[in-house]
């Protein structure tokens, strides 16, 4: 599919509904624009939540740890 795009005074680019129903691309998906020899390559660009830790959460995972810490040796030796 090809299309001719527009560039508005902000840089701003839309795409065609039509382009962007057979990408699959929704409302405030991210793109990479990577320069080719070809001329200008949009992909979709992968995203993947980031989760920040509190100190009390931090802390509830060294205690879990701890517990494995001394569950697992017992685990091996009934092999």
């Amino acid at each position: 599919m090809q299309a001719t795009l527009t560039i508005n005074s902000r840089g701003v680019v839309t795409l065609p509904a039509k382009l962007r129903q057979a990408m699959g691309l929704k409302a405030d998906d991210q793109l990479i624009a990577e320069t080719t020899p070809q001329g200008l390559l949009l992909r979709p660009a992968v995203t993947l939540p980031l989760e920040l830790y509190t100190p009390e959460r931090v802390q509830e995972f060294d205690q879990a740890e701890a517990e494995l810490a001394t569950v697992l040796p017992k685990l091996k030796t009934r092999r």
